[in-house]
């Protein structure tokens, strides 16, 4: 009896050890390792579930100093590219054939563990093999270190191209590009000297992030003379507006017009009251007008109030004949093309149609515009 039981025994201390020993390399698999790596190498990426943040902790500790080591401390820095579209695995095959890492895996692994492989910028870079893989990786997820992109969208105000700078990475200041472009360059000899508004032509401009105020505003200016086009001028003056009231009527069709293929007609409007010495009665002059609205943080309110449209400004179409001293807006090619050739028709009037399109009815006559209001 005292055998056989204490054989028994020696069976469930033996399963019990193996149990206590599976039980650890449990816990070391699912809490150590990942508590480790996170420790030496950040937090893993979110979106890994728990068997990958297992993984790629795993990998990371299996690479020891290899992430940390630079491949050659006497290294000199070299550009490199990473083509739009380019995957993960081929820049880090890329970075060791090209002698700036040790080893494309270690390189993988710590993409996919912090998620830069999905944050990694295409773009021009410079890179050294004296820096870690850890340190390459990083470069690589920031926005390109040797360009910087400003994005001016058609219809923006002046204001709203100053906000966009500090995201840029341009070292402009909304405040300076503010002041300076309240004055158009030489390039635009033919511009009204009291603001350059209207001729931030909208396009996505990448220049060095070195570039200079006076620079980023020559590069602008130039890039609207370039599409002032004969062309475009002779239509300008088809329509007996100088290239100062047609940009002016533009920076109005390109506010009105949601839908670009409208902007020939809502131009044709205009320039019938014109051509009658009607009054404007834009909407997109108002919002001019009144400026910044801090309840929505827009610069364009809407909808307009009845009292909103006797407010007293130089730019309220509603009160004054004429167009407004200045362009509210930087209009796009639509709009500028839509100016100087216009769809002819015997409108005076028109509205936002009813169904919320963002399209317009246009009438005639002042009877066929109250009849096209909605019920």
């Amino acid at each position: 009896m005292s055998s056989r039981f204490f054989r028994r025994y020696q069976l469930y201390f033996i399963l019990a050890l193996f149990v206590f020993i599976l039980l650890g390399c449990v816990f070391v698999f699912i809490y150590y390792v990942p508590a480790r790596a996170s420790l030496l190498y950040g937090p893993p990426a979110k979106i890994l579930t728990i068997s990958e943040r297992i993984e790629y902790s795993t990998r990371l500790l299996s690479h020891g100093d290899e992430l940390t080591t630079p491949l050659d401390v006497n290294g000199v820095e070299r550009p490199f590219r990473v083509e739009p579209g380019e995957s993960v695995s081929s820049i880090a095959v890329r970075l060791e054939s090209e002698f700036f890492i040790s080893g494309a895996d270690a390189f993988l692994d710590y993409a996919v563990y912090t998620g830069i492989d999905l944050t990694i910028q295409s773009g021009d870079f410079k890179l050294s093999p004296a820096q870690s893989i850890i340190d390459i990786a990083q470069t690589l997820q920031k926005f390109s270190p040797t360009d910087a992109t400003l994005v001016i969208l058609p219809g923006w105000r002046m204001e709203e191209i100053a906000a966009s700078l500090p995201t840029s990475g341009l070292s402009i200041t909304p405040e300076d590009f503010l002041s300076a472009g309240s004055a158009a360059p030489q390039v635009l000899d033919f511009a009204s000297p009291a603001s350059m508004e209207g001729f931030f032509f909208p396009d996505s401009y990448t220049l060095p992030r070195e570039t200079t105020l006076d620079q980023l505003l020559d590069v602008i200016g130039r890039n609207f003379a370039a599409k002032l086009t004969t062309d475009l001028q002779n239509g300008f003056a088809a329509q007996n507006l100088t290239i100062y009231e047609a940009v002016t009527l533009a920076s109005i069709v390109q506010r009105e017009a949601v839908h670009a293929e409208e902007g020939p007609l809502i131009a044709s409007v205009y320039l019938n009251r014109i051509a009658i010495g009607m009054k404007l009665d834009a909407d997109p002059t108002v919002q001019y007008a009144l400026g910044y609205q801090f309840d929505t943080g827009s610069w364009w309110k809407s909808p307009l109030s009845l009292s909103d449209l006797e407010v007293i400004s130089p730019y309220n179409t509603y009160l004054n004949n004429g167009l407004p001293p200045t362009p509210i807006s930087n209009p796009g090619i639509e709009a500028l093309t839509a100016v100087a050739f216009p769809q002819e028709s015997p409108y005076y009037f028109f509205r936002a149609a009813c169904d919320g399109s963002g399209y317009h009815v246009f009438a005639g006559t002042f009877e066929e515009q109250v009849a096209n209001g909605c019920p």
